[in-house]
């Protein structure tokens, strides 16, 4: 039975995405904060032994490295991290940001994805994945509007710190995803997105299973086509 990992499955895609894997025959570990109950562990209750609860926050670098010793010897036929946030105000230009809420941002869209998977990339095996939720405004190239400064910032810093990682396991011939899933209704992406969890998780779900046994990094929508850097 293959199993994932996913960091950031309490509510919103991380939730429909572990729901998702489960109705396929995956094992899955998802990852809350720290704190109260969570849709995730309702959803355990209504589940079977192959749903697992794990307590991370992502910003506690001592929470990863905890984590890593509950993990180690297991092995994640994928590693997803989904986790990730935006500005109080989404619109808000970046002379408005404040330097501790850019710095918020930043370190739990960049830093702190990629603190998850240089500690645990060495429990998926070289036919697995590792993957990480970005977002088509992390593309410079298809940046035309402008608006959602800082988070589009923190997304396009995720992307380039992915490919310098990849770049270093260039050796590897793991399968690497960026996912960039489109506008969605949740509550980061808001009640006027205009595509629903249940229309497009599945198609997620799809393009990260195909993707195994494909070398290299690769930046995909959630139909499968490369998103430009």
């Amino acid at each position: 039975m293959p199993l994932i990992l996913i960091i950031g499955a309490s509510r919103g895609l991380g939730l429909a995405m572990a729901a998702e894997f489960l109705g396929r025959g995956w094992h899955v570990i998802g990852t809350v904060r720290p704190g109260g109950r969570t849709p995730l562990h309702d959803l355990a209750a209504r589940t079977d032994d192959r749903l697992e609860i794990e307590t991370l926050d992502m910003d506690d670098p001592a929470q990863i490295a905890a984590l890593r010793g509950r993990l180690s010897g297991r092995r994640l036929d994928m590693l997803f991290v989904n986790a990730g946030t935006t500005t109080r105000d989404p619109l808000a230009l970046i002379g408005a940001a404040s330097t501790e809420e850019f710095t918020r941002v930043m370190v739990t869209n960049a830093l702190s994805p990629m603190r998850v998977i240089e500690a645990l990339q060495h429990l998926v095996p070289p036919d697995g994945l590792i993957g990480a939720m970005s977002s088509g405004q992390g593309s410079i190239a298809n940046n035309e509007t402008g608006l959602r400064e800082v988070y589009r910032a923190s997304k396009a810093a995720l992307n380039m710190l992915m490919r310098s990682f990849a770049a270093r396991e260039g050796d590897t011939p793991r399968a690497m995803v960026l996912m960039a899933p489109g506008w969605i209704r949740t509550d980061l992406g808001g009640d006027k997105a205009p595509f629903g969890i249940e229309e497009t998780v599945p198609r997620i779900v799809d393009v990260l299973i195909a993707a195994r046994g494909t070398p290299g990094l690769r930046y995909l929508d959630r139909f499968g086509q490369t998103v430009p850097w």
